[in-house]
């Protein structure tokens, strides 16, 4: 058996969307690149990136130098996010193995393109589930006091203005997640290389994306349900306030009758 070789993958999120055929053009003719459906593949000697459309990077065995080249170059060409998510798994290639991922490990049997696509495939879901679930849990933390003040008091504090903007930033956020919730899917790149699909589907298992992507549908669920208690709070506040109209006008016109 050969000795398995160990070294890093990256995977970074980078941007809500990348326009590839920008950053394809935008490269360094000398660097080597590949354009898949949703997928840029740059290559340099032993080293191999992944620049998905929806802003996730995957480098694999990636020196800090051209890592800062491509950035930059991202960076040129796309709007990127303040924070960035990074997370970096070791992976070993050992030709005698089957590829899969234990304790946080990739194991390959090959540094292969199609290969490690298919692989960076799982992980960039992955990172991009994560972006997905951490701004629904912060929405729902961020909120979590209005169904408390309702429940302890009948009302929540805030005026028909001020419901009106949460209600369009929770419209915004949950929307914004469906509008890409079909990245979390199988991706088309396995209809045309069925015989990968298994190595995708053994780096998703171990990443837990299906039931991830569920725990994420009964967080929008949540979401929803804020949505609805305010839009009844809001109806709530703009019905008594055309009772208190009406009861005006009619303080009003009794007052001018009994002043003739």
């Amino acid at each position: 058996m050969n000795k398995p070789h160990q070294d890093t993958v990256e995977v970074t999120v980078l941007a809500d969307k990348v326009q590839l055929t920008l950053i394809e053009k935008a490269l360094d003719k000398r660097v080597f690149s590949h354009r898949y459906k949703d997928v840029l593949f740059v290559g340099y000697p032993k080293s191999f990136t992944y620049i998905f459309d929806y802003g996730v990077v995957v480098f694999w065995s990636v020196t800090e130098e051209r890592k800062d080249y491509l950035i930059d170059t991202l960076k040129a060409n796309t709007q990127l996010h303040v924070e960035q998510q990074r997370e970096i798994f070791p992976y070993s290639v050992d030709s005698d193995a089957t590829v899969t991922m234990v304790d946080d490990e990739i194991l390959i049997n090959a540094k292969e393109q199609r290969a490690l696509l298919a692989v960076s495939h799982a992980l960039a879901q992955s990172a991009k589930l994560e972006q997905f679930e951490s701004r629904a849990e912060r929405t729902i933390k961020d909120n979590a006091y209005l169904s408390a003040g309702l429940a302890k008091t009948g009302k929540i504090p805030l005026s028909r203005k001020e419901l009106a903007k949460l209600r369009g930033n929770l419209f915004k956020t949950k929307s914004d997640i469906l509008l890409h919730y079909n990245l979390l899917d199988t991706p088309d790149f396995f209809w045309q290389n069925p015989d990968l699909e298994s190595i995708y589907q053994a780096l998703a298992k171990y990443l837990e994306l299906v039931p991830r992507v569920e725990l994420l549908t009964l967080k929008l669920e949540t979401i929803h349900e804020l949505l609805e208690m305010l839009a009844a709070e809001q109806n709530h506040k703009h019905s008594a306030f055309l009772e208190w109209i009406i009861i005006v006008l009619i303080a009003v016109d009794i007052a001018v009758y009994f002043g003739h």
